[in-house]
């Protein structure tokens, strides 16, 4: 398997306060990651570095074969698709839903006068599709529901048919149908072979969707554990992070965790 991710003894450090600390993490190419964490943990200044939006103070880190500091991020930011609250910040609530999605093409978040193919529109109704809102397509992105404008944001990630997808916190917010909806959709794509390689970050074990190989847990900025879900997710570590003493089971393809 080719390496999507190589991070190899990775600080961030900002005004004096280590971020990321010593951080060693490898990801292959098909394999699907959550990461798992407390608030402060570091979950996204992770995401952030693996989506070339900043640069580590220390140590290395290799995105799709290429080096940060060695490459131009702007020709490797379209092989990366990622959906976040900040880039959903960025984008108009007067753009169309269609629009959000077709501007991805071009790393923008409004339409202006660039052009598209026909086969990009239809691309982006697929997705649209696909992920339950394409009978939005037409409507104003404020005008939706947080869950709908969450579909979308993945759905924009999705249109330059990335080599690596990065999901920060994409139930964040949502009520009980939008989690499981949204989660159960995002199942879908894991499960599927032809998916890109895959990273979520979340607070919470039961927003995990079926398909997620593997896990990295953060505490702090620094690993408490990484590698296979079965083995990551344990009362020991889940305890360990997020300091509290946790159980944790897996049924149907779910994880729950509950407080002892």
């Amino acid at each position: 398997m080719a390496d999507v991710l190589n991070f190899t003894q990775v600080d961030v450090v900002r005004g004096g306060t280590s971020i990321i600390d010593s951080v060693s993490w490898h990801v292959d190419e098909g394999e699907r990651w959550v990461v798992l964490g407390p608030n402060g943990a570091g979950k996204t200044t992770l995401l952030a570095l693996a989506a070339t939006l900043i640069h580590p103070t220390r140590g290395t880190v290799q995105i799709l074969g290429e080096t940060l500091g060695r490459t131009d991020v702007f020709e490797l930011r379209p092989r990366i698709g990622l959906a976040s609250a900040a880039l959903a910040d960025r984008i108009p609530p007067e753009e169309i839903v269609s629009d959000v999605v077709l501007t991805s093409a071009y790393g923008m978040t409004e339409r202006w006068r660039e052009s598209y193919e026909d086969s990009d529109t239809r691309r982006a109704g697929r997705l649209l599709d696909q992920l339950g809102v394409g009978r939005f397509a037409d409507r104003r992105f404020g005008t939706l529901s947080e869950g709908e404008r969450k579909r979308v944001q993945v759905a924009r990630a999705l249109m330059t048919d990335p080599e690596l997808l990065l999901l920060d916190e994409p139930a964040a917010g949502l009520d009980l149908g939008g989690r499981e909806d949204l989660v159960n959709r995002l199942s879908t794509i894991a499960l599927d072979d032809e998916s890109p390689t895959t990273v979520l970050v979340t607070h919470h074990v039961e927003e995990i969707p079926r398909g997620f190989t593997h896990g990295l847990l953060l505490r702090a900025g620094a690993i408490v554990a990484s590698g296979p879900l079965d083995q990551v997710l344990t009362p020991l570590t889940l305890s360990e992070t997020f300091g509290l003493a946790l159980d944790v089971d897996f049924d149907a393809g779910r994880w729950r965790a509950k407080a002892l």
